[in-house]
């Protein structure tokens, strides 16, 4: 099962992740987390890993839908979106809503879902290039 929609930015990674808050804070997401796992990993373990940053994004219209469809839907929230280093190459990749609420026996979260993802995926095409 597809559980993210990733692209390959023509960035380095500082300014790629500048840019994915940007481009998410465009969409109406604000980042209520964001997790250095290479800083992470060093300082716990003294092991080196590729700068990887994970951001927890939030709409809060959205995320007011989905609580008040299902209260349990906290457990999937916020939506993360990660930036990471590869090869190389800069990648944004972010959740698909549509993938992980569909492990919730509710209909009411479909619409919810399917409206995040289209906002999460423009946001993730602006950082690529793509996109208007």
């Amino acid at each position: 099962m597809e559980y993210g929609y990733t692209r390959a930015v023509p960035l380095g990674f500082d300014e790629a992740v500048a840019r994915t808050r940007e481009s998410l804070a465009g969409e109406g997401f604000g980042v209520l987390t964001e997790i250095d796992v290479k800083k992470t990993l060093k300082a716990k373990l003294d092991v080196d890993y590729d700068d990887y940053v994970i951001l927890g994004a939030c709409n809060p219209p959205f995320a007011y839908r989905a609580l008040q469809n299902e209260k349990e839907i906290g457990l999937l929230l916020p939506c993360n979106v990660i930036v990471y280093r590869d090869g190389g190459k800069t990648f944004v990749s972010a959740i698909l809503p549509t993938a992980a609420m569909s492990m919730v026996d509710n209909p009411g979260l479909r619409d919810v879902a399917v409206a995040v993802e289209a906002k999460l995926k423009k946001a993730v095409d602006a950082v690529a290039g793509e996109g208007p």
